[in-house]
């Protein structure tokens, strides 16, 4: 398996969005897995396992693709339960949404995300975005857990 893959979750309710990640990510080769999340709720279930089920996300090089708007469980809201968990609070955070709100905004970078993007209308656009976060996301050096501690793969 190659080292530098990154397990991406997608947390989106909108189909149509989720249909453009994918499109984004075909038209940019971009061989990462993509794991979806419907909803807040669903992602921590994905994350976390089930009581005899381990996570269905490899636990280590994750990043989470996160829109704030979504039923049962909004994205500030999982923000707020991914941060308070110990297993999870690391876990890089990057908010694609279609808010503007400076609130939403301001209490996103509040709960640590590594980045906040309004998504694009146009999916040209949205394939260029999904194309410079896959550079971004090779330049960085992502922790891993090997034996119980973490190590950086550039070791």
């Amino acid at each position: 398996m190659d080292d530098r893959l990154i397990n991406i979750l997608l947390v989106e309710d909108d189909e149509v969005d989720i249909m453009n990640v994918r499109r984004a990510f075909k038209k940019s080769n971009i061989s990462n897995p993509l794991y979806v999340a419907n909803n807040g709720l669903d992602a921590l279930q994905m994350l976390r396992g089930q009581s005899n089920n381990p996570s269905s996300i490899p636990s280590s090089r994750r990043i989470i693709l996160l829109d704030l708007n979504m039923p049962r469980m909004g994205g500030l809201e999982f923000l707020q339960e991914l941060r308070a968990d110990p297993e999870l609070r690391a876990t890089p955070v990057i908010v694609l949404t279609t808010s503007n709100q400076d609130r939403d905004r301001v209490e996103a970078y509040n709960l640590n995300v590594a980045g906040y993007i309004l998504k694009p209308v146009t999916f040209i656009n949205f394939a260029e975005v999904m194309a410079t976060l896959n550079k971004y996301w090779a330049l960085c050096e992502l922790p891993t857990q090997l034996n119980g501690t973490t190590r950086s793969y550039a070791e």
